[in-house]
């Protein structure tokens, strides 16, 4: 599976498949400013002692700011066993340029 894919393909595959879960590993002041429907929160600082409630049978399109926390997530949550998590390149920011243009960028 390839690890990354762009905003649009992202929504696509949302649109697509309803056990898809957005992960949102960005922190809270920055969630305030914008967010995605629907997608789960966890700040990246506390995945190591929350990844446990992440399902390992559902795909897992993390994501944040630009995408490089995001990376870090997918590269941990790998190392961990988990086989289904896609970085989402460009984070909610390129989400809120080619997807999404209500989404607030900062």
């Amino acid at each position: 599976m390839n690890k990354e894919i762009s905003a649009l393909e992202a929504s696509i595959l949302r649109d697509n498949n309803e056990d898809v879960i957005f992960l949102d590993v960005r922190e809270e002041s920055e969630l305030a400013i914008c967010h995605i429907n629907d997608a789960l929160h966890i700040p990246m600082n506390e995945i190591p002692e929350r990844c446990e409630a992440l399902p390992l049978d559902r795909p897992l399109v993390v994501f944040c700011h630009h995408g490089m926390r995001s990376m870090n997530v997918l590269h941990y949550l790998e190392s961990r066993g988990f086989e289904n998590v896609i970085n989402m390149g460009g984070g909610i920011h390129a989400w809120a340029i080619e997807v999404d243009t209500r989404v607030d960028q900062y």
